[in-house]
């Protein structure tokens, strides 16, 4: 079964976010998500925090 183009660039995509994602982790930067309309930081030691120290 021949895979849409769509879908293709769905997976690339996604696979590349969980790249950046995880290189982020691995040289302390935090991820930033927004959920339920709040910005949550991800930060290197797993934890979540809803605040975040940019200095």
């Amino acid at each position: 079964m021949t895979e849409k183009l769509s879908d293709r660039i769905l997976r690339l995509g996604n696979r590349a976010v969980k790249k950046a994602q995880e290189s982020n982790l691995k040289n302390g930067i935090p991820n930033v998500y927004c959920i339920n309309g709040k910005i949550v930081f991800e930060l290197p030691n797993g934890e979540f925090t809803t605040k975040y120290n940019f200095t």
